[in-house]
């Protein structure tokens, strides 16, 4: 099934090549006002993008944008592709391995001790994984993936761009990661490939998903994350908020996610593997006992209360005309809670006048 898909997107690319060259500059932050560099980004990303399918084109094309834009910002920048599979399941229950290499993108800022911080997101939008998932239009060429995930791509991009120049003790690890919607095989392939001294020195990885459709946002300490280091990363996150006049929230707790952890996303691998994580991400766990799946009350134009995976919801012209300014909100938001949070943790140094 799967070459059927990836053949239809690579004629697609082939067909609108001119379209996907024209990766238009997006100015730096300079002076810009917090969250727009983050804005444009979101924005780029889904108009030039749909469909990032791990493995197929339109995830290469991004997974190179990325890596320019860490470039142009002075980082130490790679592709990582790995070789992976996932199970589709067809009509009649029949379940088939459908292999895929996928790529993901990281960059690196070094600091002056060995300790460091990961900044992860994932930048694939959801592959269909059954004939299911087709009958409702689920996933597939025409998913911009707004909310899941260009809007924690375009605000880990801001971060990164505010912080190339500060001089921190911890060392930062930007991981934009692919393979997420068939099972956070990225983030796996990543972990695998950390070696266990880094593994001792990571103090927290950052997990930044769907921050634009949910009522708030949330910030959640890894079911595995010390207290002592809950208390330096998540509440210190709420307090930054409060201070701002930010609506923010922790999770109030359910039956298979206790108070303050979070779901669903590439923080569990990190969380299994017991690395401190905290997690950023826009939902409603007030919404009743579903594990925070459930991004915003129901309404008429959020029927089921989520976009996630849906090409109609989770498009640039719906979002902006049913949640007219959300993004530019979110992406400042974010970057506003996340910018001191990560110099306070990455313990920053005051940058040192240059001599004339």
């Amino acid at each position: 099934m799967f070459s059927r898909v990836y053949l239809k997107t690579s004629l697609l690319m082939a067909a609108l090549g001119g379209v996907f060259s024209v990766s238009a500059a997006i100015p730096a932050v300079k002076e810009a006002p917090v969250g727009k560099f983050a804005a444009d980004q979101i924005r780029h990303i889904a108009t030039y993008f749909p469909g990032r399918m791990a493995g197929s084109p339109a995830e290469l094309l991004t997974a190179d944008y990325l890596k320019q834009q860490f470039g142009k910002m002075g980082y130490q920048s790679d592709i990582r592709s790995f070789n992976t599979r996932y199970l589709y399941t067809s009509k009649d229950g029949k379940k088939n391995w459908n292999n895929v290499t996928a790529s993901s993108v990281i960059a690196a800022k070094n600091g002056s001790g060995p300790q460091q911080i990961l900044i992860v997101a994932h930048f694939d939008t959801y592959t269909p994984q059954s004939d299911a998932d087709l009958d409702n239009n689920l996933g597939g060429l025409t998913l911009q993936g707004v909310d899941d995930n260009a809007s924690g791509v375009g605000v880990m991009l801001e971060l990164a761009e505010r912080l190339k120049n500060i001089p921190t003790a911890y060392s930062l690890r930007f991981v934009a990661t692919s393979a997420e919607e068939i099972g956070s095989l990225g983030a796996q392939n990543y972990l695998q490939r950390m070696s266990a001294e880094e593994k001792n020195n990571t103090v927290l990885v950052i997990n930044l998903d769907s921050l634009v459709t949910g009522d708030r946002l949330y910030f959640n300490a890894g079911r595995n994350t010390p207290k002592k280091i809950a208390k330096q990363s998540r509440d210190r996150a709420l307090d930054i908020a409060h201070r701002y006049g930010i609506a923010a929230a922790t999770n109030p707790g359910s039956k298979q996610w206790p108070k303050g952890t979070g779901c669903c996303s590439d923080q569990e691998v990190f969380d299994n593997a017991g690395m401190p994580v905290l997690s950023v991400e826009a939902t409603n766990w007030s919404l009743g006992d579903k594990n925070g799946y459930q991004q915003r009350a129901l309404s008429p134009h959020f029927p089921q209360g989520i976009t996630w995976h849906r090409p109609q919801y989770d498009n640039l012209q719906y979002l902006e005309r049913y949640l007219p300014g959300r993004i530019d909100k979110r992406s400042r938001e974010s970057v506003q809670i996340l910018l001191p949070l990560i110099k306070e943790l990455a313990k920053a140094h005051p940058v040192k006048a240059q001599k004339k």
